[in-house]
């Protein structure tokens, strides 16, 4: 069966208005998550290093490098996952197996998940580690606004991820509906004709002998009597 009205989207293979495309609450979080995790990734790899006269880069979140690293990665993966949740959501119409449109629902359902979770670890790490970073490790205060922005936006990139899993769920729960496919053929169905008759022609013989009862006839005559003559 071809997906018709299934997980929220319209029937297979209609165009995509990129206006209406553009409004949906999904698109919308969409973007605002790909803008989030280009500001986590770039502020720590523009500005997340300082140098403190050696040669070699610390991470401005406490000299600590797991902190850095780690949203360098949830950043940049979730980058590059909205990037293709994107081009998936705008051909999602053109998926004709609900079986595979089911797959992808599952997938948004359990990436945006977990990503929600890692940026929430995001959130606490960097912010407990620059809670814990000491006015000497950054000298004239160098790093110190990429690494609010990136705590900042790690925060935002929290509640852009749960309304994409919220989403992807509301999806999920649509499943197929089968109304559509069942009133398109029952629309498309030819009516339903009677049973041929065994008349040759196909033309159902008429019934042209009447039953009728037999007029009732009444005998009406009286037996005479007759006298006998002695």
């Amino acid at each position: 069966m071809d997906g018709v009205g299934s997980f929220g989207a319209g029937r297979t293979g209609t165009a995509v208005d990129p206006i209406t495309f553009a409004k949906q609450p999904q698109t919308i979080l969409r973007v605002l998550s790909w803008i989030f995790s280009l500001v986590v990734f770039a502020s720590i790899v523009n500005e997340g290093y300082v140098n403190l006269g050696s040669e070699r880069l610390h991470c401005v979140f406490n000299r600590n490098g797991d902190a850095c690293n780690y949203g360098v990665f949830v950043g940049l993966v979730g980058l590059l996952a909205c990037s293709f949740f994107f081009l998936l959501d705008y051909k999602f119409s053109s998926i004709s197996s609900v079986k595979d449109r089911k797959k992808a629902v599952m997938l948004e359902i359990g990436f945006s998940g977990v990503w929600t979770f890692l940026y929430f670890v995001s959130f606490c790490f960097l912010a407990n580690q620059w809670s814990r970073t000491k006015v000497d490790d950054l000298p004239l205060n160098q790093g110190a606004d990429a690494a609010r922005a990136a705590i900042a936006f790690s925060f935002f990139s929290i509640i852009t991820w749960a309304g994409l899993t919220v989403r992807a769920v509301q999806k999920y729960l649509l499943g197929t509906d089968m109304t559509l496919f069942t009133t398109e053929h029952m629309d498309g169905a030819a009516p339903t004709q009677p049973y041929p008759s065994s008349s040759p022609g196909g033309v159902p013989a008429e019934t042209t002998e009447a039953y009728q009862s037999p007029p009732f006839t009444e005998n009406n005559t009286t037996p005479t009597y007759q006298v006998p003559i002695y």
